[in-house]
């Protein structure tokens, strides 16, 4: 009969096998590991000084809520360091309003100050507003697509003015390897030179962001998650099935099952060639948008075409 027995601590009962490695571990090992896993790629990528103030992006979902958890447990033995946590409201009604109240719990109960910040406020539009134009004017993008664009603005706006000197993200190992497969049937690879754990510092109004869980599996930040009690949304949202993303998800998740590591090998695989990747990609020259005033490497910022596209 095969062993049940933790292979870490070899006292308690296993409750999690982790395929790659062959480990069996208790809770206990188990929580351990997550956290060590998640200072462990904080130190190997030197994501922040001993005295940074921290946007922590926290949608109220399993990944950014666990992400909150143990950064501030971390922050504890840095007293010179400081944590806030930003949520964006893109405006899905019956999806986003849940999930604000689990961070607004969360944060509380952490003591971790807590900003919102809306689409509604920044763009003139909430995400629904703006599918509702797009079906009516029968334009191409996906929900996700304009999503996408607009929270990267909105979170970057909102650590700007909670003066943070880092936003940090909760994308995981599954979220690191579909972008790259992403970039690559978009057929733009080079834009994996500068989609890294730790971003460049082009420009002063461009907040640095890390990526502490770019190496652990989704699947496991769940389990940390259920395993410490932590409330987080579990509904999906709603337009997430339009988008590319969910098909490279589910190819990749069958590929891991049928040959545990795949994520981790393409992960690392590109960490390898990221510098000759950064040699064959032009430098971009960050400006500044001539309609907004925000930092863009064109004349005319992504935002505002989009939103220019929806007005007119």
């Amino acid at each position: 009969m095969e062993s049940t027995v933790c292979t870490v601590c070899k006292l308690n009962e296993a409750v999690y096998f982790r395929p790659y490695s062959g480990e069996r571990l208790c809770r206990k090992c188990f929580i351990e590991s997550i956290e060590e896993k998640t200072r462990a790629t904080i130190s190997k990528y030197e994501m922040f000084e001993f005295d940074d103030r921290i946007a922590v992006a926290v949608s109220g979902g399993k990944d950014s809520v666990s992400l909150l958890h143990i950064l501030e447990k971390i922050e504890r033995k840095f007293p010179k360091s400081s944590l806030v946590a930003v949520t964006i409201d893109e405006g899905i009604e019956g999806y986003r309003d849940e999930a604000i109240k689990i961070a607004e719990k969360n944060c509380g109960k952490l003591g971790v100050e807590h900003y919102v910040y809306s689409f509604k406020e920044l763009f003139g539009y909430t995400l629904d507003e703006i599918v509702e134009i797009v079906k009516k004017k029968g334009l191409e993008l996906t929900p996700c697509a304009y999503c996408g664009v607009l929270r990267r603005r909105a979170l970057n706006i909102a650590a700007r003015e909670v003066k943070a000197d880092k936003l940090a993200t909760a994308h995981s190992l599954d979220d690191e390897v579909q972008t790259i497969l992403l970039n690559i049937l978009h057929g733009d690879p080079l834009r994996l030179a500068r989609a890294k754990p730790v971003t460049e510092e082009v420009h002063e109004k461009l907040v640095r962001r890390v990526k502490p869980f770019c190496e652990i599996p989704e699947k496991e930040i769940a389990f940390y998650a259920f395993l410490k009690k932590i409330e987080f949304q579990s509904n999906p949202c709603p337009y997430a099935a339009t988008a590319l993303r969910s098909d490279i998800r589910r190819i990749l998740n069958r590929l891991e099952e049928k040959h545990p590591g795949t994520k981790f090998t393409i992960f690392h695989s590109i960490e390898r060639i990221r510098p000759a990747l950064e040699t064959l990609a032009k430098k971009e020259k960050m400006q500044e948008c001539k309609l907004c005033g925000e930092p863009s490497s064109t004349e005319i910022c992504k935002v505002c075409e989009m939103l220019k596209e929806i007005i007119s």
